[in-house]
């Protein structure tokens, strides 16, 4: 087995102490957010216990009490029914926070899990939600509402529904926004090629997103619904035996010039409210928005890449015949072409290309960027983004045609059939979950183990993969993570399921030298040990001499050439082959560096052909 990691945890952040646990903390901290917080929670707590912190029946008459000013006895004074001010706003702002409720909740659950669900999904999906909510917000809602008042006798608690109805696009336009902006992120589809179903990475990864601006909008739609309530009982709609502040207000304007303290306690009490739930938003947004640090600045360097080899979710379909032979292949692709739908037409990026891949062989897949080669497993994979597709007389993976398989057929062979290994580690983990509940969720969800069994299982991965204390990283979080740690992990998941396909996509681009020897050496022996079929996607041929044994170069969309590595090497048939080799050449100080790692690999190779 490979030496262990020589990568450490990061220190800079604390597993508990870190951003995540520091939220409350940092919001507390702000004057503004501790004394927006407190005010509210007694307002509602005061509204929650009228009962008992009323001192008076809101509906008691008392004549002496008509129109007096303010009084030990009667601290806000008595109305022009010879009630208590007090005790009417008490049990009002029970009536007021129940009517934002009502709205808010009611918003919510029709705008988020439609927003989410167009978002994620797309296509027909989309539009249609689009259009409901482009059609609501077009509605007149002052009619609607006085219709619906008319039909209910003004039942508050349907009125506030359907308040909370209009404002339902605000949270389906927040939701899909925010879902559009993450779903081609790698660790959604990370969580794709795990085998996760879609309802799962919506509910469990895509929606933890949406969370903080979902949060900072109830606190402003709740201001919002108050406010709209108010006016609706001051033009006498929705009102009630005990009335809210917004019916309050109405009685006190009835009487400004002679008692003008009527109408400015209610509209106090509202204004109040509606400003500390603003307060509560902004400073929600300013704390929520810094709320997970970015990496290092050795995590974030990246080779760009066109594009075109972005990796959403796509489809596959098939057309014409299958090969037998293609049975005993570990993966096989037929006539496979790639193409995208654009403003100006079809563009085909992959051009009919055939593979063939042998059980417990390692074949390189080589090319600079825009050759396809990233497009041709991404098909394979159902990773393409929305606007691409993919045919092929046959894609032939564990012995099975998946081509003639269903969307849902195809998915349970991610994770079980096939492992994948992404270019960009930090970006494929979840910034919101541990390292262990991403490691042990699809061994739960697609492997049906239970919670105990993941998780042994999971630690044995990483242990194997060489990680120094897997109990510690089970607890951490991907920022608190090196780039070479955080690749193994992603190994380590790979390999979980016990795949018999492992394709790895630029695995060494985003890590140093020395860590790319350790990584490369790692799939070497993994792939030795479980006689798993390797695909490795490069532009590197110092990478196809240290582990290949056959390589396909591919230029354009189009197979160049394919051959063993020895043969490439010493005779490339193609010009574009030699010049991928020559450039190689650059980050070698001489010749002999290239030829000793192809001596290296050849040596493995035959070691490996004596033991099967």
């Amino acid at each position: 087995m490979t030496a262990p990691i020589t990568d450490t945890v990061a220190e800079a952040v604390d597993s508990r102490g870190g951003a995540r646990g520091s939220t409350l903390a940092r919001f507390l901290r702000r004057p503004a957010g501790a004394v927006a917080t407190a005010v509210l929670l007694l307002i509602v707590l005061v509204a929650i216990l009228a009962p008992w912190t009323s001192p008076y029946d809101p509906n008691a008459v008392d004549l002496e009490l008509t129109r007096s000013l303010p009084s030990p006895e009667h601290p806000l004074g008595g109305d022009t029914s010879g009630r208590d001010v007090l005790s009417r706003l008490i049990w009002g702002a029970q009536i007021t926070l129940w009517g934002a409720v009502v709205a808010v909740l009611t918003s919510f659950v029709l705008g988020v899990p439609s927003g989410l669900v167009a978002g994620y999904s797309g296509g027909a999906t989309d539009r249609i939600g689009t259009w409901i909510s482009d059609g609501l917000q077009a509605v007149p809602g002052m009619i609607v509402l006085l219709i619906v008042a008319s039909a209910f006798r003004n039942d508050f608690t349907i009125l506030m529904v359907t308040v909370g109805v209009f404002m339902a696009p605000g949270y389906f336009r927040l939701t899909r926004s925010t879902v559009l902006a993450v779903r081609g992120e790698a660790y959604v589809d990370a969580a794709r090629v795990a085998g996760l179903s879609d309802a799962r990475i919506m509910g469990r990864h895509v929606i933890r997103a949406v969370i903080a601006p979902i949060v900072i909008q109830s606190a402003l739609t709740a201001g919002i619904a108050m406010g709209m309530q108010a006016g609706l009982q001051f033009l006498g709609i929705g009102g009630g035996t005990t009335p809210g502040w917004g019916a309050a207000m109405n009685e006190g304007f009835q009487s400004m010039r002679t008692d003008p303290l009527l109408l400015l306690w209610p509209s106090l009490a509202l204004g109040v409210t509606i400003a500390v739930l603003a307060v509560l938003g902004s400073t929600l947004a300013d704390v929520i928005s810094v709320k997970t640090p970015r990496p290092s600045r050795r995590e974030r360097r990246r080779i760009a890449r066109p594009g075109a080899e972005k990796r959403p979710a796509g489809a596959t379909t098939t057309t014409g015949s299958i090969s037998v032979a293609a049975v005993d292949s570990a993966v096989r692709l037929e006539n496979l072409r790639v193409a995208y739908e654009t403003a100006d037409g079809e563009v085909e990026v992959v051009h009919g290309i055939t593979l063939d891949v042998a059980p417990g062989e390692v074949l390189g897949i080589v090319g600079e960027s825009g050759s396809g080669k990233s497009q041709t497993v991404f098909s394979m994979l159902d990773l393409l983004p929305k606007s691409g597709y993919s045919t092929a007389d046959a894609v032939w993976i564990g012995g099975e045609d998946v081509t003639t398989l269903s969307k849902r057929e195809r998915a349970r062979l991610l994770g079980h059939e096939i492992g994948y290994i992404p270019q960009e580690p930090m970006t494929n983990l979840d910034p919101s979950y541990t390292i262990g509940h991403q490691l042990t969720e699809p061994l739960r969800a697609v492997h049906g183990m239970g919670r105990a069994e993941a998780r042994e299982r999971a630690l044995a991965m990483l242990d194997r993969v060489g990680i120094v204390d897997p109990q510690r990283v089970m607890r951490s979080y991907p920022h608190e993570l090196s780039g070479g740690m955080a690749q193994r992990v992603l190994i380590a998941g790979a390999i979980a399921g016990g795949p018999s396909v492992l394709v790895a996509d630029e695995p060494t681009t985003a890590l140093d030298v020395t860590v790319q020897a350790e990584v490369l050496e790692l799939l070497r022996e993994l792939q030795r040990e479980d006689r798993m079929a390797l695909v490795i996607v490069t532009h590197d041929f110092g990478v196809v001499a240290d582990i290949c044994d056959r390589v396909v170069v591919m230029r354009s969309g189009s197979v160049v050439e394919i051959d063993d590595v020895g043969p490439i090497f010493a005779h490339p048939e193609s010009d574009y082959t030699r010049e991928l080799i020559e450039a190689s050449l650059d980050g070698a100080s001489s010749r002999a560096e290239l030829d000793s790692a192809l001596a290296a690999s050849g040596s493995a190779r035959a070691t490996k052909e004596q033991n099967a």
